[in-house]
């Protein structure tokens, strides 16, 4: 009786053994892709189905921002995240982070998956990100969707608003970022995931972090951020919560066309804070656009 158990037990770890070692061959570890400038870029590429649904991060941020969005969208799509340069583990070797150099790094890992066609959707500063990158990929790039974000593209700020914005985080990047990002989250939040959100932007790297966001909002400053759209020629859709208020107006003028889905009582990070409601509400975004280009 003792063989036959110590059989069974052994015939049963062998199976175990099998089945891990499959499970760890078909898992879909990290890839690295070169941008345009050489900074090798991580991504990650879950599921199957056109379009591909390419998720970029927001300011100080990185693809585990989107943690609770591939396990819902990579059921249909492929779904594809990544860390831009100087975020995650992607190389940080620039010496200036441009919202330019940030699509040339999603145009890399786009082609690196071999997608026929694409929606990109941005979170915060990811917003700039995506239409630098549709204006380089017009043939692939179906539609972008902004994570609240893309609000007023017209927004008039001057060179002396953007200095005094930054002036807090050049003089103590920790404390300043942490009192700066506070501000977008609500009260109502899990303390958990607030505690966590400003504990991980806090940490990011202030010399790309400080490059970043003087380099986003400068866009602002010199009108480029409008000026893109003059050239990406595709819907646009936006989710978002409602701390800030929407200029349609402004937006139309230059987007071929221009929506939003505004989620009651969410804060800047609803896809972390509200995960459940976002998810629902960015499947209605992405089924606009794809039948706006049908």
């Amino acid at each position: 009786m003792k063989k036959a158990a110590l059989r069974m037990c052994t015939i049963s770890f062998l199976i175990l053994c099998l089945v891990s070692g499959r499970a760890l061959a078909q898992a879909d570890l990290p890839h690295i892709v070169t941008s345009k400038d050489g900074t090798p870029i991580s991504y990650e590429s879950y599921g199957s189905g056109e379009p591909t649904l390419v998720f970029v991060h927001g300011w100080s941020c990185d693809a585990r921002y989107w943690r609770a969005q591939v396990p819902y969208f990579s059921k249909k799509n492929r779904v594809v995240t990544l860390d831009l340069a100087g975020h995650g583990h992607s190389g940080a070797t620039r010496s200036q982070y441009s919202m330019k150099a940030f699509g040339e790094d999603v145009q890399a890992v786009t082609e690196a998956t071999g997608s026929r066609s694409v929606i990109l959707i941005g979170h915060s500063m990811g917003g700039s990100v995506i239409a630098e990158a549709a204006r380089l990929m017009p043939k692939k790039v179906l539609g972008i969707i902004g994570v609240d974000t893309l609000e007023n593209i017209e927004y008039p700020m001057t060179r002396e608003e953007l200095n005094q914005m930054i002036a807090p985080l050049e003089k103590d990047f920790q404390t300043g970022s942490r009192q700066f990002v506070k501000e977008m989250i609500s009260p109502r939040t899990d303390p958990s995931i607030r505690d966590w959100i400003l504990s991980d932007i806090s940490a990011a790297s202030p010399a790309v972090s400080l490059s970043a966001m003087r380099e986003m909002m400068s866009q602002y400053v010199t009108g480029e951020a409008a000026k893109v759209f003059d050239e990406v020629r595709v819907p646009v859709m936006t989710v978002k919560g409602d701390l800030w208020p929407v200029n349609y107006e402004a937006n139309r003028r230059h987007m071929l066309s221009f929506d939003t889905i505004v989620l009651k009582d969410t804060d800047h990070f609803l896809m972390l804070t509200r995960p459940e409601q976002f998810n629902k509400a960015l499947q209605q975004a992405i089924d606009r656009i794809a039948r706006k280009v049908k």
